[in-house]
């Protein structure tokens, strides 16, 4: 029996796939986080990161999450996240039915089809990617400035090469995904005054921060639905003391910003 399983992020890494679809329905079922990551078998934060990429990618929030209080908190599935899911179902159904019909094609090649459709399907370790829409592309003779809109209120700026704007094919109104390391990403207090170099001076509010004897993840919401997560030093968090409501900026050059398209 064939099987098809399908990846809806292409260049920008498998990371919502059916699992992640599944935690959602899992937390949906629950009714939250806490509830659906251990009914999931995954720690809580583990499930809040999955939960972030698939927000940052679909662009609008899958789940509305309220905190406790006299009526109590939970996770609801939004509108969206419904139409998820339901997609997701039926592009699975779509694709095996694909497969099975090109396995005749494929007889005596060497390849089968579930080589042939892992292979159009590239990865990548960036912990953050956030879909947008191309709003500007300024090039001069070697490199391009393209700006992309990830939110009403956020525009991250990316350093390419004029080859990389061709061949992707940017061009104002085209839809992409930004790719950022969390170690690229700086995190400084949001204070007045404060000056920068760094082309990418987004602000946000630390959503939380875990920290271990060396190191700390910082995610930060900065609207729209949207998070960037930032690695940086234990020691560093502790001298800004970052917390959960920390009125941060995230810091990063535009050459550190990757692009891909669908």
């Amino acid at each position: 029996m064939i099987e098809a399983t399908v990846s809806l992020k292409s260049e920008s890494s498998a990371s919502v796939g059916r699992d992640r679809i599944r935690l959602l329905q899992v937390v949906a079922r629950e009714g939250s986080i806490s509830s659906g990551a251990k009914a999931f078998g995954l720690s809580y934060k583990a499930a809040w990161d999955a939960l972030d990429a698939m927000a940052n990618l679909f662009g609008r929030p899958l789940l509305t999450t309220k905190s406790g209080g006299a009526a109590g908190g939970g996770s609801v599935l939004t509108p969206t996240g419904v139409k998820v899911i339901e997609a997701y179902a039926r592009m699975e159904a779509e694709m095996a039915r694909v497969v099975r019909l090109l396995e005749p094609d494929l007889a005596g090649s060497g390849v089968t089809p579930l080589n042939l459709m892992s292979g159009f399907l590239m990865r990548t370790s960036a912990r953050n990617a956030l879909r947008g829409v191309v709003t500007s592309v300024n090039s001069d003779q070697l490199n391009a400035e393209v700006a992309v809109e990830v939110s009403a209120s956020t525009t991250i700026f990316a350093s390419v090469t004029n080859e990389s704007v061709r061949s992707l094919g940017l061009c104002v109104g085209r839809e992409a995904i930004v790719l950022i390391k969390a170690p690229f990403v700086m995190v400084a207090l949001d204070e007045e005054g404060l000056k920068t170099s760094a082309r990418n001076a987004i602000p946000g509010v630390v959503l939380r921060s875990e920290t271990s004897a060396i190191n700390a993840e910082v995610v930060i919401d900065i609207g729209g639905g949207k998070t960037l997560a930032a690695h940086i030093s234990a020691h560093s968090a502790k001298a800004l003391n970052i917390e959960a409501g920390t009125k941060v900026q995230a810091l990063f050059d535009a050459s550190h910003v990757i692009l891909a398209i669908d």
